[in-house]
């Protein structure tokens, strides 16, 4: 059996290893950011939805071998959720707090991270919200629906943040043929 002290030293090296990386000279503007969740509307969302677009997320990420975990949400309903090879228990952690912090703001988890940098601060100085329930980093995004608004998440974990917004970004634009 393995120390506690043994244990949390791994816990803290693969914590590390799977943490999102914040490169500021990476960053899209904020209007690119706000930009793309005007865009990325649907005209509705139902189950078989939500099994196309995670499927569809499946498919990219096999085609790249991208060690992710998908998680789909709607009205506090996980419709969809995957876990590809390399994926993580920890990514799981990082899909609740991401898609908690769309629950609560409407906005991508990317975008309300952004816009706390983008004020000189961090989520977790301005926000006061516990780093643990709540995580401004990039992958999950609003499901967005015309004429009623945010009534869920997609959210992927397992890559750096910026790539895990861009991931999410970019299978909405073909799942809406945009």
């Amino acid at each position: 059996m393995m120390s506690n002290q043994s244990h949390n030293k791994s816990n803290q090296s693969h914590h590390q290893e799977i943490t999102p990386k914040f490169h500021p000279e990476l960053t899209p503007p904020l209007e690119e950011l706000e930009a793309q969740e005007r865009r990325l509307v649907f005209r509705q969302f139902t189950h078989d939805d939500a099994w196309a677009l995670g499927s569809l997320l499946v498919d990219l990420a096999r085609e790249r071998q991208a060690p992710v975990a998908i998680d789909i949400h709607r009205a506090g309903q996980q419709l969809f959720h995957a876990a590809l090879p390399g994926s993580a228990p920890d990514n799981d952690a990082w899909i609740a707090r991401k898609r908690r912090v769309v629950e609560r703001y409407g906005s991508a988890s990317y975008l309300v991270g952004a816009r706390c940098r983008a004020k000189g601060t961090t989520f977790e100085e301005s926000s006061r919200l516990d780093p643990d329930e709540y995580a401004a980093h990039g992958g999950s995004f609003p499901i967005n629906v015309e004429g009623v608004g945010v009534i869920g998440a997609v959210t992927v974990s397992g890559l750096p943040q910026l790539q895990d917004h861009r991931f999410v970004v970019e299978a909405l634009e073909q799942f809406l043929d945009l």
